[in-house]
């Protein structure tokens, strides 16, 4: 287990967390659809990635509360994005389901994203491609944890 309160893995992670920061906040000025939040398209990636799913079971995977997520899903209704189903075994509850709209909106931020990084990545030398190539695995398996 590394040591992170100080010397080279604290600076390790102290990198890394400015970094993916900066970053971040570049890749997500590349949107598509402005009039999205950006906790509006972090729904529908996690529709796209998972599935249909009930507002409480994207609550949980988005880390907020119920009655925000309930907020979030009629908001991207009421745009065409995603639609509510009854759920198939609770009458109860409804299932979460995103649109072809919403496919191809995803689809072409995600081109537009991709297109962008793909730009930066330009700047870089071989053995730092090879690197960040190395990295990619590692960063994705963080981002899920």
């Amino acid at each position: 287990m590394p040591d992170l309160t100080h010397g080279d893995d604290a600076a390790a992670v102290n990198a890394l967390r400015s970094a993916v920061m900066r970053l971040s906040r570049r890749v997500k000025h590349q949107r598509v659809d402005e009039s999205l939040s950006p906790t509006e398209m972090s729904v529908l990636g996690t529709l796209s990635r998972c599935g249909s799913a009930t507002p409480g079971e994207l609550a949980r995977k988005e880390h907020v509360q119920p009655p925000s997520m309930t907020r979030i899903v009629a908001l991207l209704e009421a745009k065409g994005l995603v639609r509510l189903e009854p759920h198939p075994e609770d009458r109860r509850q409804k299932v979460v389901t995103q649109t072809e709209q919403a496919e191809t909106m995803l689809e072409e931020s995600r081109r537009k994203r991709n297109a962008f990084l793909a730009n930066l990545a330009d700047g870089l030398d071989e053995e730092e491609w090879a690197k960040l190539r190395a990295a990619a695995p590692v960063l994705e398996k963080l981002a899920h944890l």
